[in-house]
C-alpha cells in the first residue's frame, strides 16, 4: 500500500481521480463513454489545465495515471475489509483477549480516518488555481498511516506476548522510546513536506546543496513561511536531521540489545542504513521513481522496526 501510495505521488497520479465514491469507486470506468466521463471530470482541474493539457495529454495518458489512484483506492478498501471482517468474526466468537477490543476498534478507526485524510487531500487539489495537493494533507495522510502501521507492529506483539504467557501485560511506552518516536516523527513530516513540494528536486549533490553546506533560502515571507515552504531550506532540513535520527535510533538499539532483542536492534540499525544509502541516491540521481518509492518503503519498514525495539524495551512480564 505504501509502495503504490509512493508510486502513485511520483508519478503525478493522484488528482486523475477527481470524486470519492467509497462503494462504488471500487469499479474502474468500463465502457468507453464512462472513461470519457471521468476524463472530462479531470479536465476541469488546474493540473490539467496548466500542465497535462497543453502537454498534449491523451486518454491513453489519462488512464495510465487513473490506473495508479484507483489501485491506491481499491488497496485502501482491501485493506480495510481485512482487518474488520476477521475482527467481526473473533468478537463474535468471543476470541479477542480481554482489554484489546478498544485497541483493536481504535486501528480500525484510524484505517478509515486514512481514507478520508487521503480523499481532503486529494480534494486540496482540485480546483483550477492549484496543480498540486496540499503538502499539509500529505503529510498528515502520509503520518497517519505510519501511526496505524505501528500501532499495528506494537499490537501484534503484543499479542504474541500474550499467547507465550497468558499473564502478559502489554509494553509500556518508554520516556526514552517515546523521544526517539518524536525525533523520527520530525524526520517524517520533514520527508512528507519534501515530497509535497518536490524539494527533493532542490539538489542533486550530497553533501553540499549549490556548491555550499546551507543553501540559499527565501526568507522574506518570514522563518515561519520559509520552514514549512521553501523546499530549498526543507530539503537541508531532512538530510542533516537524519543523522539526529540515527544517534537516537542507536542509543535505542543499544538498551534493546540489553532487552535480550537482538533481532530488533539488528532490524533498527539495517532500516536506517539502508535509508541513508537510498535517500542520497533518491537525491543523487534526481529522484529517480524507482529509488523514491524504495526510500518511502524502507521508511515504513524503519517505522515498523523502530516500533519493534520500542516495544522491546518496554516489555512487562
Amino acid at each position: 500500500m505504501i509502495a503504490v501510495g509512493g508510486i502513485t505521488r511520483l508519478t503525478e497520479s493522484g488528482l486523475s481521480i477527481t470524486e470519492w465514491k467509497p462503494v462504488t469507486g471500487a469499479l474502474p470506468p468500463l465502457t468507453e463513454a464512462q472513461w470519457q466521463a471521468e476524463f472530462q471530470g479531470y479536465q476541469q482541474i488546474g493540473e490539467y489545465r496548466q500542465i497535462n493539457g497543453p502537454a498534449g495529454m491523451t486518454l491513453s495518458d489519462y488512464k495510465f495515471i487513473y490506473f495508479w489512484e484507483w489501485s491506491h483506492r481499491l488497496l485502501g478498501r482491501l485493506i480495510g475489509l481485512a482487518f474488520a471482517l476477521p475482527l467481526a468474526w473473533y468478537w463474535v466468537r468471543g476470541a479477542i483477549p480481554k482489554g484489546y477490543k478498544p485497541r483493536l476498534l481504535a486501528l480500525l478507526a484510524l484505517g478509515g480516518l486514512q481514507g478520508v485524510f487521503g480523499w481532503y487531500m486529494v480534494r486540496s487539489g482540485l480546483s483550477e488555481k492549484v496543480t498540486d495537493v496540499s503538502h499539509f494533507w500529505l503529510s498528515i495522510h502520509l503520518l497517519t498511516a505510519l501511526f496505524t502501521l505501528a500501532g499495528l507492529v506494537w499490537t501484534a506483539l503484543d499479542l504474541i506476548q500474550l499467547s507465550r504467557n497468558p499473564s502478559a501485560r502489554p509494553a509500556r511506552l518508554t520516556g526514552f522510546a517515546a523521544l526517539t518516536g518524536l525525533i523520527v516523527f520530525v524526520q517524517l513530516l520533514l520527508g512528507a513536506w519534501v515530497a509535497g513540494l518536490n524539494a527533493g528536486l532542490a539538489s542533486d549533490t550530497w553533501p553540499l546543496m549549490q556548491g555550499r553546506l546551507f543553501p540559499e533560502v527565501d526568507w522574506s515571507k518570514g522563518f515561519g513561511w520559509a520552514l514549512t515552504h521553501d523546499p530549498y531550506l526543507l530539503h537541508f532540513l531532512h538530510r542533516w536531521w537524519a543523522w539526529v535520527v540515527v544517534a537516537a535510533l542507536v542509543v535505542l538499539s543499544r538498551k534493546v540489545r540489553r532487552a535480550g532483542v537482538r533481532q530488533a536492534a539488528v532490524a533498527i540499525h539495517s532500516a536506517f542504513g539502508t535509508q541513508i544509502l537510498l535517500g542520497i541516491a533518491t537525491v543523487m540521481t534526481g529522484v529517480a521513481l524507482w529509488l523514491a518509492v524504495l526510500h518511502q518503503l524502507v521508511g515504513a519498514l524503519l517505522v515498523a522496526a523502530t516500533a519493534w525495539g520500542a516495544h522491546s524495551v518496554g516489555r512487562r512480564p
